[in-house]
């Protein structure tokens, strides 16, 4: 992996570690001086946010290793593995969250510190909109799952520091308490949400989930539109995150030489590189008309 990709993705991971525990301390002063409900939610899952940067730490440490003999794929599984806890601690925080908003509902208090609460609020919704950005941009130039997941539910954070907001203004402004309980069970469902889309995600790398239909279409017209290439059969993708993995039989005629077989397989190759510049391609070169057992799946 190239110097630069691994010094970007340190440092996302450095990014967000600091801001959780930035975040972390400003929202508990915050909740402290107003007793608000959305801003312990926005508060709890600034604790995962840590928790979850942390994780990604050691997981980006970990996935960064180059591959060795036991190991031959590299370590790029760590990252998804990594993203799957996240969305447990993010699914956890949702459902204390989803309880203590129904027991406000039931006794709602008014607020104290409203101002407090509105200042910290908008700090912490411009430090995060700087790491979401920084994030993104990461995330283009390495495809790092962890890092999406990451930058996923930090985007949520923005969202959750906007309508947290909007919550402690309109108790500030109209009296309306009971609008922060239902602010923070909104930001819990909201979590939940956000969890299933990073779990779904993980899961789908860790069990090695063919690409897309479309991609696939691709991989098959790019191999095809070599004129020395009569047909395509068993082809097989999965993806760690960052690397795509490519196996694909291709049929030629069964005159040619072994040299020539050779030369119109790396041409094949070599187009394929371009459509998936980070893909790892297997070809297998077979005679066109050879009678042999299909796999169920093509």
């Amino acid at each position: 992996m190239p110097q630069r990709t691994a010094r970007l993705m340190r440092a996302a991971t450095v990014a967000s570690i600091g801001t959780a525990i930035t975040l972390i301390l400003v929202k508990l002063g915050a909740w402290l001086a107003t007793g608000s409900i959305a801003v312990l939610s926005s508060l709890a899952d600034s604790l995962l946010d840590a928790a979850a940067s942390l994780l990604n730490l050691f997981a980006i440490h970990h996935s960064l290793a180059p591959a060795d003999r036991e190991h031959r794929f590299g370590h790029a599984k760590a990252e998804p593995l990594s993203a799957l806890a996240q969305s447990a601690f993010v699914a956890g925080s949702g459902a204390l969250l989803v309880v203590q908003a129904i027991s406000r509902l039931y006794a709602p208090e008014p607020l104290r510190n409203e101002a407090i609460g509105v200042g910290v609020m908008i700090v912490s919704t411009i430090v995060t909109v700087a790491l979401v950005t920084f994030q993104n941009y990461v995330l283009r130039q390495t495809k790092s799952v962890a890092i999406g997941a990451d930058t996923l539910h930090y985007t949520g954070d923005v969202l959750i520091n906007g309508s947290v907001l909007v919550s402690l203004l309109l108790s500030a402004w109209f009296g309306w308490f009971v609008t922060d309980p239902l602010f923070g069970a909104a930001i819990a469902i909201y979590l939940m949400v956000t969890s299933y889309r990073i779990g779904r995600g993980a899961l789908d790398l860790l069990m090695d989930r063919e690409l897309p239909d479309a991609e696939r279409q691709r991989i098959r017209q790019i191999v095809l539109a070599n004129p020395e290439v009569r047909a395509v059969h068993d082809l097989r993708t999965r993806s760690d995150g960052r690397n795509t993995f490519i196996q694909v039989h291709v049929e030629m005629d069964p005159g040619i030489t072994l040299m020539r077989a050779h030369e119109i397989g790396d041409a094949v190759e070599a187009a394929l590189h371009q459509a998936f510049p980070h893909a790892e391609i297997m070809l297998h070169q077979d005679p066109a008309g050879l009678e042999e057992p299909r796999p169920r799946f093509v």
